[in-house]
């Protein structure tokens, strides 16, 4: 069997690096089992809730390079 596998590595790395990870990604799901039923309106029901938290000026968002220094300092921190 891993003669097999082996055979079809060595085939897909041979494609594009774009096909590559849509393979990887597929795999990976497959070994994920089945999607939660609910999960995919769980989603949309907390972006809804972020995006209004934002629209309303609820939170502030932050610069990444904001979060990265203040990341940083609690890494040296530590």
């Amino acid at each position: 069997m891993m003669t097999a596998a082996h055979t079809l590595r060595d085939a897909v790395l041979q494609l594009p690096e774009e096909d590559r990870a849509w393979l990887a990604a597929e795999i990976l799901a497959s070994l994920e089992g089945p999607a939660d039923a609910g999960v995919e309106a769980a989603w949309e029901e907390e972006i809804d809730r972020r995006v209004a938290e934002i629209e309303s000026g609820a939170v502030e968002l932050l610069d990444w390079q904001v979060v990265k220094a203040q990341l940083a300092e609690k890494l040296h921190k530590s």
